[in-house]
């Protein structure tokens, strides 16, 4: 992945329903340049789906966990493949025992458990725990 290619992913992640050409202009490129990138950023599993951002509160049967995630060798490509996974809501860099914290949002325990083995298969991550959100309490 090309400098162009991260761009196109954040302009993506802003907003997945952005038409062809005004991520075009946006990053100064053809239309087919970014009817390719998409095809082949797609194609080679990098973008694996396309998703909507809603409230907290919009959601209340939603399942929320936290994974935290200990990392050998290169944490840059580790944060490049999490920010892909449709099932990490927020990713935050730590310190202490774990490297990296992610917020998990997903429909079910059956997502849920899809999505913690994809991470786990992630080249890098050499160690996990996850907790799931049960109650939020408010003073």
């Amino acid at each position: 992945m090309d400098d162009l290619d991260h761009r196109l992913i954040a302009k993506l992640r802003h907003d997945a329903r952005a038409p062809v050409a005004s991520l075009a202009q946006a990053l100064g490129v053809s239309r087919g340049t970014i009817t390719n990138r998409m095809a082949r950023l797609e194609r080679d599993g990098v973008i694996v789906g396309y998703t909507v951002r809603l409230r907290p509160d919009a959601t209340p049967d939603e399942i929320r966990a936290w994974t935290s995630l200990a990392v050998k060798g290169n944490q840059h490509s580790v944060i490049r493949a999490l920010l892909g996974e449709p099932g990490v809501a927020e990713l935050h860099d730590t310190n202490g025992r774990w490297d990296l914290v992610a917020e998990l949002r997903v429909g079910d325990l059956a997502e849920l458990s899809k999505v913690l083995e994809r991470i786990r298969k992630i080249p890098g991550i050499s160690n996990s725990e996850t907790s799931v959100h049960l109650q939020t309490f408010r003073g």
